[in-house]
């Protein structure tokens, strides 16, 4: 038995498994790795400048000759770059796949077309699968509700996705709450094509991120996280899910005051080398060489932090997803008689 769907003929990837833009957390070692293993590995470039995003995408080519992609963050409010010149630059440096979120990717598709990639698309509604799979999408990103980091859909990850499923004639990429072979084969039998898993990926030994954060998603519980608009200095009103901590837990006994009455808010805690600071409530997360209270900084992590419990290599992981959910498979295939 060989774990494979349309989803790997469309992207040209040996297995159905998609390491999730995880923001500043991803690095070109990190989406290699995963693509040397047969998934997808995945650059987030947003927040860097669209040479450094060339960069990134050259390096990663150095280091995999399989297909990789870069994803881009379409909300004016989370960037100061235009979407164009990321695209112009990430393309221009022979980047395969494109993944657009938080916003309209339907002016963008035919630019990645044009160069010869394919473009998938983050929707939280079949009514938006709809729409920009009839703009020419290759591939339907499909997040529930139980994701990590920032969220654009207030729907549960196995209700939305036979409900895209149904929606569009693309491969559907289930993302929110998947973190092991059990996840996987319970979205494929929901009608996905592939899963999307970013909190799995944060705890792996690639991920740009301090220690302490690949920690606290290993002892996290399901229920230690919180949907919030709380982290919101950077990128205001876009809903987002951390691991509970510091900062949460002394804005929850204030009584969860509004943004400009919540505690320490202003406070420098933490900065990037060369000193740049980063306040309380800042939507940066801890990466690595980040120095300060970094306990106090947004924990992104799903719900499947509570399935989280080891920190592997990121090629390790691919390869167990794709062991678990075959064994997943054959076992609920022989309930049938």
């Amino acid at each position: 038995m060989t774990l494979s769907t349309s989803l790997c003929e469309t992207l040209g990837i040996d297995h159905p498994i998609v390491q999730a833009p995880i923001g500043s957390a991803t690095r070109p070692e990190l989406a290699a790795a995963v693509s040397n293993a047969g998934g997808l590995g995945t650059l987030a470039v947003t927040w860097r400048p669209p040479e450094k995003a060339a960069e990134f995408v050259e390096r990663t080519r150095d280091l995999t000759e399989a297909p990789f992609g870069v994803n881009i963050v379409l909300d004016p409010d989370a960037k100061e770059v235009a979407t164009e010149d990321h695209l112009d630059a990430v393309l221009g440096a022979d980047v395969p796949i494109v993944s657009f979120s938080f916003g309209d990717a339907t002016p963008y598709i035919d630019h990645v077309h044009d160069a010869d990639a394919k473009a998938l698309v983050t929707v939280g509604s079949a009514e938006e699968a709809e729409r920009v799979a009839d703009a020419g999408a290759d591939a339907i990103v499909a997040q529930g509700w139980e994701a990590g980091g920032h969220v654009q859909s207030e729907v549960a990850t196995l209700p939305l996705i036979p409900r895209v499923d149904d929606a569009v004639d693309v491969p559907v990429i289930a993302a929110g709450g998947i973190a092991d072979g059990r996840g996987v084969a319970a979205v494929l039998a929901a009608g996905a094509d592939g899963a999307w898993l970013g909190t799995r990926f944060v705890a792996t030994e690639e991920a740009a991120v301090d220690s302490l954060y690949r920690e606290r998603i290993v002892e996290a519980d399901e229920t230690d996280t919180l949907y919030s608009e709380l982290f919101d200095v950077g990128w205001e009103g876009m809903p987002h899910r951390v691991i509970r901590n510091s900062t949460v837990e002394d804005w929850e006994k204030a009584g969860r005051p509004k943004s400009g009455e919540r505690p320490g808010e202003g406070e420098v805690i933490a900065e990037y080398p060369g000193g740049y600071p980063i306040e309380r409530y800042g939507d940066d997360l801890p990466m690595e060489g980040v120095e300060g209270d970094l306990e106090a900084l947004a924990l992104y992590a799903g719900q499947s932090s509570g399935l989280t419990d080891e920190i592997q290599p990121a090629g390790d992981v691919v390869t167990e997803l794709v062991q678990e959910t075959e064994t997943r498979i054959e076992a609920t295939a022989s309930l049938i008689e």
